[in-house]
């Protein structure tokens, strides 16, 4: 058995020293670890509370004025847009907003202009 840990002391003194050192340095891990879970689980619980992207997006410019309507999930949505429902998005159509060219959402929309 000594041979595979030749570092600990050998008398009786210095490996009860070594034992409590490793016992708090044990404690201090386990600590750590149920710390680190409760940051994931509490991470877990915002991400799950999140309410879910809309389906539809208006982006309009500082002055209010609309410019595309986007699918929910568009990349090319800009910072100014906001939720909206699938009925608002079919009324922003039919209104003159134009329809995201990346994401074509007058397509996915069923939109045809009349």
């Amino acid at each position: 058995m000594n041979d595979s840990l030749p570092d600990l002391p050998p008398d009786l003194g210095r490996l009860r020293t070594v034992e409590t050192f490793l016992v708090l340095a044990l404690k201090r891990v386990r600590a750590e670890i149920a710390q680190q879970q409760r940051r994931a689980a509490q991470n877990q619980r915002a991400v799950d509370a999140r309410p879910p992207a809309p389906d539809w997006l208006i982006e309009r410019l500082p002055s209010g004025r609309t410019t595309y309507v986007h699918a929910g999930e568009c990349w090319a949505a800009g910072k100014r847009s906001e939720g909206i429902s699938r009925e608002e998005a079919l009324r922003a159509l039919a209104d003159g907003t134009e329809a995201c060219p990346v994401c074509t959402p007058d397509t996915a929309l069923g939109f045809r202009e009349a």
